[in-house]
């Protein structure tokens, strides 16, 4: 007897429908063909020992299993449900009039329980396109599998429910999530926040600016002054999420298995800080099976590399051509996936390895050529890059007993949205570009107009501060942020000024 169920390959953030099909007939050998990879090839043994605890009986007769389409790689355990429900509807064991009309994904235990899988979200959005029914699948899976309207999605804790649900003696409830009141009742809820933070004013207006105009910013400065803590809140002051992000994210850590069973949709903007020791596969995905990597669970959030120069050289450069276009695509001899990676990069360091350059207080004990030797470790095409550098200098004892009450984050993000509005309006024709650090250089020549006054304050200042001719559409990318910030149609000299301030690293004299 010949029969079909249905489950789901992820490649990327997206699902491809997986016909699953089990002929038992004469013989006794099992066999599984489609390109299975080793899990699914161990997966009978599984399957052998669910399907007795549950009470059942495994066929001794041949049985082949065929993974259609053929010609494409599976991987995983998550087909260890749909062939079991196969061999029990192939061996009569089970009702097989339903079983067509839903996709079937989940590991099995030998226990017959059902362990959570990977990629859930992607599969149910797949299942409603192709046009199915339902969804059954673990327990653990099928809240973010919920979310997806106009589909039934059934989470079990076990092989006999499912069994029990296709031969009608058990009828449980599919699982419902309200969507849009699961994005509002969660939206914004972080445990940080700016008003935690004493002194330091100038750098949160460089974290405003950098969040208004969705800019790369770094911070340099000495040890304890700030840089992380202050990093921690910068999503704190970004937009929120809209459902579209929303479910764009969740995607994405669905595909890598970091939602909990609780989870549903995020609703918090990701906030990344990988370790320095990170391997360039792990920044920005791959591997055997490849993966989502740290860019891509940063997508529409914040990616914070702390201590950047400590950061082997070659995991810094993977990340420029991703910072550019937005997306990172991984190409294998037989597969090639693309993830979303449109991250905003905060990267903080010390001055030079001492880290005590240019402080206020404590002296530097670096040798000479030292700090130079130090910043250099971060090369100029990432630097060119960041749009921001910053100086973070201590908070004195005055500024941080403090009673006064520092802003909170909420204000900051009222400020941040009402500029990010009028960028909306200024890119609304456009579907690449969204906000002022994403304009081309054409881009920028069309909006960022000067005065003459701004183009004698720039030539000046490049100059004098020795700023390098990379910094010149950086500068005006900024200043027009810091203009829709101030409500200003055109780009001022105080607009143009404060821009030039944050460009640290471009100044010859830095290590000077």
């Amino acid at each position: 007897m010949l029969v079909k169920t249905y489950g789901s390959a992820v490649f990327g953030v997206n699902a491809l429908t997986i016909t699953l099909e089990v002929s038992i007939g004469g013989g006794n050998r099992y066999h599984i063909v489609g390109l299975p990879d080793n899990a699914i090839k161990e997966s009978l043994r599984r399957i052998e020992s669910a399907i007795q605890s549950a009470g059942l009986k495994m066929p001794r007769q041949k049985i082949v299993i065929n993974l259609a389409p053929a010609d494409i790689r599976k991987e995983g355990s998550a087909y260890d449900l749909p062939i079991a429900i196969a061999i029990l509807a192939a061996s009569e064991q089970l009702e097989t009039a339903e079983i067509g009309n839903y996709f079937i994904m989940g590991e099995l235990s030998l226990d017959g329980g059902l362990q959570p899988v990977k990629g859930a979200l992607p599969i149910s959005i797949q299942a409603k396109n192709a046009g199915f029914k339902g969804f059954i699948l673990p327990k653990d899976n099928s809240r973010e599998a919920a979310i997806v309207s106009d589909l039934m999605v059934y989470g079990m804790s076990n092989l006999m429910e499912v069994v029990d649900f296709f031969n009608g003696t058990s009828q449980p409830a599919p699982v419902v999530v309200n969507t849009r009141d699961e994005f509002n009742s969660h939206v914004n809820s972080y445990p940080h926040d700016f008003s935690d933070v004493k002194g330091q004013e100038n750098i949160k207006r460089a974290l405003e600016i950098a969040a208004a105009g969705g800019h790369n910013l770094i911070l340099i400065g000495p040890p304890g002054a700030g840089k992380t803590m202050l990093a921690k809140r910068l999503p704190t002051i970004l937009p929120p999420l809209n459902l579209h992000e929303a479910l764009e994210t969740t995607k994405i850590h669905s595909v890598a298995g970091k939602l909990g069973a609780a989870d549903a949709l995020m609703t918090e903007r990701p906030y990344r800080s990988p370790h320095h020791t990170i391997s360039d596969i792990a920044l920005v995905g791959g591997g055997a099976n490849p993966q989502p990597g740290e860019i891509s669970l940063a997508h529409n959030g914040v990616l914070f590399l702390d201590e950047l120069p400590e950061f082997k050289r070659s995991v810094l450069e993977v990340m420029r051509q991703p910072l550019e276009e937005r997306n990172v695509i991984i190409s294998r001899a037989k597969i090639c996936v693309e993830y979303p990676a449109s991250f905003m990069l905060i990267a903080s360091m010390n001055p030079c390895p001492c880290g005590f350059f240019n402080h206020p207080e404590k002296e530097c004990i670096c040798g000479p050529g030292v700090v130079q030797k130090y910043l250099s470790k971060i090369s100029g095409p990432l630097l060119d890059r960041i749009d921001l550098h910053v100086e973070v200098t201590p908070v004195n004892f005055t500024e941080l007993t403090s009673a006064l009450e520092a802003e909170k984050s909420a204000d900051i993000r009222d400020r941040v949205i009402r500029a990010r509005a009028v960028q909306d309006l200024r890119f609304e024709a456009s579907n690449a570009v969204h906000y002022n650090a994403q304009m081309s250089p054409n881009m920028v020549r069309n909006i960022c107009k000067i005065s003459d006054a701004g183009q004698v304050l720039i030539k000046k200042a490049m100059e004098k501060l020795g700023l390098s001719a990379r910094a010149y559409d950086r500068i005006l990318k900024v200043s027009r942020t810091i203009a829709d910030l101030a409500g200003s149609e055109v780009i001022a000299l105080e607009h143009l000024a404060e821009a030039i301030h944050y460009r640290s690293l471009d100044r010859e004299s830095w290590a000077g």
